[in-house]
């Protein structure tokens, strides 16, 4: 029988943890277990997990596993926790798809699209020139965009500040025309009150979907703001599993979920998460601003879920100053994007193929991003 017998990680830049585990059999899975920010507690998660339920295993009993690591420990849930499975996770399903030698979809069910519509991110953490950049990736060929909806704000802010979100949306529109998608990130950084008036006032400018209008913590919020707007409301990056996501799915506030593969559990729990927004009318669009293992990760679970909306993808996004989302790929045409589409990779297991050599030579940068913090002018820390 085939047994789990080694594993490593790799912290690389810009701010990613690649996971690999080997197998008696000599087939390699890899993973990208990650909190962004927060990579040194999710290794030792990661650690931890595998040296108490993996190593010894059988790679093959994917939902066992999961299991075992979720419920053999009294304390559940949370980002370090849960990104590290997620990271396991997509390792573990990686080792079985190139098993069978079939992409993780197929094992899956097979999938229900031939490829997967992409966005791309403008405008960087303070959004600006947004309108010059919006013009030049839609000449690049996408078909949708996300921004920012504004820098760090106040709790009450005054109208300049709404009239300055609605400008930099509005130049966005103009610069690229109706048929593209403009996505409008709130970042969790805007209260309440705020999150209404923005909701309102953006609406003209007809935003794609407004994004994480409030934080998940303040997710009882969001009947009340959708009820402000016609513009379909998204959350999901900062919830980690199915049961966090029982209570917008029963009070219908939000019409777009975005799970991150590499936080909610991975390709097993992400995959219930999707059935569960079907039955609800919920379109899901997972959140990825991270590596090429993620994104793989998200393709497999878009393949087959019929309300899969759009994939996020951090191709040129603004965190990405040292390396990049190809840099690590031994044949980056796998993730070649054609009017704003990207073809399912079609290489057994995560279908991608990872350039060790490369992987092990970034690994000796010192790798230590954490995001910035942010103060509003009376010195009070501001959401990021």
């Amino acid at each position: 029988m085939t047994r789990i017998t080694n594993y490593e990680l790799f912290e690389v830049p810009p701010r990613w943890l690649f996971l690999r585990i080997e197998t008696s059999d000599g087939i390699v899975g890899w993973g990208e277990p990650v909190v962004e920010g927060r990579s040194h507690s999710v290794r030792a998660a990661v650690e931890e997990l595998m040296e108490t339920h993996l190593l010894g295993e059988d790679p093959s009993r994917i939902e066992d596993h999961w299991q075992t690591m979720y419920r053999g420990g009294f304390y559940r849930g949370g980002p370090i926790l849960m990104s590290a499975i997620a990271g396991i996770d997509q390792a573990l399903w990686d080792i079985k798809g190139k098993q069978f030698d079939a992409p993780v979809y197929e094992l899956l069910g097979g999938p229900v699209r031939d490829r997967v519509r992409v966005y791309q991110w403008v405008g960087g953490d303070r959004p600006a020139a947004v309108g010059e950049a919006a013009a030049e990736k839609v000449d690049a060929g996408f078909t949708a965009l996300k921004m920012n909806a504004t820098p760090e704000i106040r709790r009450v802010d005054n109208p300049s500040a709404v009239a300055d979100a609605v400008d930099r949306l509005r130049t966005v529109r103009e610069a690229v025309g109706p048929e593209v998608d403009i996505g409008v990130d709130f970042h969790g950084r805007v209260t309440k009150p705020m999150a209404k008036r923005l909701a309102k006032a953006l609406e003209p400018h007809e935003p794609f979907f407004i994004e994480e209008p409030v934080l998940p913590e303040h997710n009882d919020a969001l009947p009340d703001i959708a009820a402000q707007t016609s513009t379909p409301i998204a959350t999901g990056e900062r919830m980690y599993s199915r049961w966090d996501y029982k209570h917008v799915f029963e009070d219908q506030s939000v019409d777009v979920i975005q799970p991150d593969l590499s936080h909610a559990g991975g390709i097993t729990e992400v995959k219930k998460i999707a059935a569960m927004a079907e039955a609800y009318d919920v379109a899901m669009a997972p959140h990825c601003p991270l590596g090429p293992l993620a994104l793989a990760s998200c393709l497999q679970v878009d393949a087959v879920a019929p309300n899969a909306l759009i994939q996020e993808q951090s191709l040129d996004i603004h965190y990405n100053e040292s390396n990049d989302v190809l840099d690590y790929l031994e044949d980056p045409s796998v993730f070649d994007y054609d009017d704003g589409y990207v073809d399912l990779p079609d290489g057994p297991g995560l279908g991608v193929d990872i350039d060790i050599d490369y992987v092990r030579e970034r690994a000796e940068i010192d790798v230590d991003w954490h995001n910035p913090v942010w103060r509003h002018d009376d010195g009070s820390v501001a959401e990021w």
